[in-house]
């Protein structure tokens, strides 16, 4: 992917520059999203773009672009990078300063840079087609104001190595009561007698926009139970199925934790007609 956006224009990567007193490069203090296309479509524009103020509101980062110029901007990257399968990535920081401080400065300019890069073909319902995952678990150890998504991603970084380093393609996390938080860089579904359970949102989780549009498909569908709720690390080791979520992965069956498998270790019914729905849905959003 050679075309790039950044504070208004577009431009070869290599050209792209920005300053070493970037507040984002300093202190990753800055928010991103990452919005998956296939064919030029986007998926889940509109909740990508209101995470993505709610963040910037968290942070008191002003930014006078509305969501008609970013999609705008986004098409472009696609139609620059001569389309496909392509991940849009938007990241804005609050800028660079003439110091290194920690308070918040005033009167400085956001960074704004976006690129696109290559992904999979979108996912589709198929048990003999689907990528499965082995995970880890591990006690959740990063900050507590991870419902926001920002670019200081290191703790998430070391818990995602965590799983790597074991062999595995992500960490399932827990906070010191047993109760699930979310994974590395997903979000997380356990699937008992046939209901399907999340942990509710809290600081302690991303609020994935995947998680969102499966939650919200399967109650518009009607015929699979989706609970938001507490649930423990003990239901997860017990749990007939599990899947990952997020932007790239939609819906994504976990076949083994920490060694184990889950359920008969072999893609479930559950997520055949969960992930039949999303594909049928992901561009409502």
């Amino acid at each position: 992917m050679s075309t790039v956006y950044l504070n208004g224009s577009f431009m070869p990567m290599a050209e792209a520059k920005i300053s070493p007193m970037d507040r984002g490069f300093l202190f990753g203090d800055g928010i991103y999203e990452v919005i998956p296309s296939y064919g030029g479509k986007l998926v889940g524009f509109g909740p990508h773009m209101t995470r993505m103020q709610d963040g910037l509101d968290a942070l008191e980062i002003q930014v006078q672009i509305d969501q008609d110029h970013w999609r705008d901007i986004s098409q472009q990257l696609i139609e620059r990078n001569g389309g496909g399968n392509l991940g849009i990535y938007l990241h804005i920081s609050r800028g660079a300063d003439s110091r290194r401080h920690h308070a918040y400065p005033e009167n400085i300019a956001p960074t704004l840079f976006a690129f696109a890069f290559e992904i999979p073909p979108a996912p589709q319902a198929d048990k003999a087609l689907a990528s499965t995952y082995k995970v880890s678990t591990t006690e959740d150890l990063r900050w507590k104001r991870c419902n926001i998504k920002s670019t200081a991603l290191l703790g998430n970084v070391m818990h995602y190595q965590q799983g790597y380093a074991n062999g595995h393609n992500e960490t399932i996390l827990y906070n010191a009561q047993k109760e699930l938080t979310e994974a590395a860089a997903c979000n997380v579904f356990v699937v008992k007698d046939g209901v399907v359970a999340t942990p509710d949102l809290d600081y302690q989780k991303l609020p994935g926009i995947t998680r969102f549009m499966a939650i919200d498909i399967l109650r518009r569908d009607g015929n699979i139970p989706v609970e938001e709720r507490t649930v423990s690390l003990a239901e997860l080791r017990d749990a007939d199925e599990v899947w990952l979520s997020s932007s790239s992965k939609e819906l994504a069956p976990v076949v083994e934790i920490d060694g184990a498998p889950v359920g008969d270790g072999k893609v479930g019914d559950v997520w055949l007609a969960a992930q039949s729905l999303f594909v049928k849905h992901r561009y409502d959003y």
